[in-house]
């Protein structure tokens, strides 16, 4: 490791969320965005943040990952297509975002191939399981008819339901604790677990709610947003903090 490369800030993508309708009244130009806690987490927790839009073709992925330290797959209001696990379009799938998905997906398996460290929030968590061939619940309400409310955006800043943390697993090192309130707002989740992935957070009712690779130095993927609750519960800090240890260590600096 060159001694450039090992004193610098770790370089963090962050995916972003698209959009074909522009900033201003009549403007249809297409757009890549990025909510700002995202890079303020990032920052706050020694990284420098980046973001990455969806690679126009799948050859430019690699070349792009092989520039960074490590990566965050973000939230969005979309869900991903079935076809991505082997199943048919449920009746209350919502809005696909076809190009994200293919993008993001084959970054997690680029970044996996290298052993990038690996983050994913919200959405995020679902495309690292289905990355790794797992299948997800496409509407929890119709599909898991006895599960509570995890559509919670209204609780976002300040978290709305408790989680039990499961021992002996990343997640639990970071936190040191086995409770947790977090911010949920998703309607879909985790069902069946990818190659490689364990559990390491459930929701009350049964649902994953965090997911993490056995082989790999730092793959974590978790189904509410740290990154909104950080400025008044900095115990989530925790997560942004140990993400910027694995890709220094990555470095060879840590």
């Amino acid at each position: 490791m060159s001694p450039v490369a090992s004193s610098r800030a770790p370089l963090i993508g962050i995916t972003a969320d698209s959009s074909a309708n522009g900033a201003g009244k009549g403007n249809r130009e297409k757009l890549f965005f990025l909510p700002h806690r995202y890079c303020d987490a990032i920052e706050s927790a020694g990284g420098l943040p980046i973001i990455v839009p969806h690679a126009s073709s799948r050859s430019h992925v690699d070349p792009l990952l092989e520039r960074l330290d490590g990566i965050v797959v973000s939230g969005g209001n979309f869900d991903i297509h079935p076809r991505h696990y082997g199943q048919k379009p449920h009746k209350k799938l919502g809005a696909i975002q076809a190009a994200r998905t293919m993008a993001e997906l084959e970054s997690i398996r680029v970044a996996l191939r290298r052993n990038l460290p690996v983050l994913g929030i919200c959405g995020g968590a679902q495309a690292i399981n289905v990355a790794l061939g797992g299948s997800l619940y496409q509407d929890i309400e119709t599909q898991l008819p006895d599960a509570h409310e995890h559509q919670q955006s209204a609780r976002k800043q300040r978290g709305g339901h408790l989680i039990s943390v499961e021992p002996d697993t990343l997640l639990h090192r970071i936190f040191k604790r086995r409770r947790l309130e977090v911010n949920t707002t998703h309607h879909q989740a985790v069902r069946k677990l990818g190659k490689n992935l364990a559990v390491n957070a459930i929701a009350a009712d049964g649902l994953i709610e965090g997911i993490e690779s056995t082989t790999h130095s730092f793959v974590l993927g978790v189904q509410w947003h740290p990154e909104a609750l950080t400025a008044d519960r900095a115990l989530h800090h925790r997560i942004f903090f140990a993400f910027i240890l694995a890709c220094k260590r990555r470095q060879g600096r840590g």
